[in-house]
């Protein structure tokens, strides 16, 4: 996930909850979303994303607006049954320092929640934004490998330069899911920082 957020984002919306919503993305935002996610990309910032993609993973997607104007964009997409990622985040570039990458954040928080992932995790050059919101830096490594098609088409895939942080949002269910993965028990020193499962190499096996 290469962001567009700032670390301001996390600034107090200057909206009033009468003006901001937060919401599930539907069809027919799919042109705006292009609109504010290819902008970026253009300088480098996102991967570009097409109307098929989005239309294919459109249940990923929660977008804020400030009336009829879309502000910010966030997806929540599922890897395993207790792990997903935050990806595609993007604020309008002149609404950067109010504050809507924490409301996107929370609104993807609180549906990782309802569906009882054990951590959410992402890929970012604003560690200090995800610091924020309860997330905490490891080493790539420590994470499962991502979808390839996103990888193999970023123009970094040789030299990738991103932060990986994570949030454990049930320590009980993401413990117990490892360790069943892993075949023994463990316990976990650390409370918040866990070393997520990686895939084998097949020289390895």
């Amino acid at each position: 996930m290469i962001s567009a957020v700032q670390a301001d984002a996390f600034a107090d919306s200057r909206f009033s909850s009468s003006r901001l919503v937060v919401r599930k993305a539907v069809m027919s935002d799919i042109a705006p979303i292009l609109q504010l996610i290819n902008g970026y990309a253009a300088k480098g910032i996102m991967l570009p994303r097409t109307e098929f993609e989005l239309s294919e993973n459109i249940r990923d997607f929660s977008v804020a607006y400030a009336g009829d104007r879309l502000v910010g964009v966030g997806a929540l997409h599922f890897y395993s049954p207790v792990m997903g990622e935050v990806r595609s985040l993007a604020v309008a570039p002149e609404e950067r320092t109010h504050g809507i990458g924490q409301l996107i954040i929370e609104a993807l928080v609180r549906e990782a929640q309802a569906y009882t992932l054990g951590a959410l995790f992402a890929f970012t050059y604003v560690p200090g934004f995800f610091a924020k919101m309860g997330f905490h830096e490891v080493e790539r490594g420590e994470l499962p490998l991502k979808a390839w098609k996103d990888c193999l088409r970023c123009p970094k895939f040789h030299s990738c330069d991103e932060i990986a942080v994570v949030r454990i949002l049930s320590q009980e269910r993401w413990s117990l899911h490892h360790n069943e993965r892993s075949g023994h028990g463990i316990e976990f020193a650390d409370p918040v920082l866990v070393q997520l499962p990686t895939i084998k190499s097949a020289d390895a096996q």
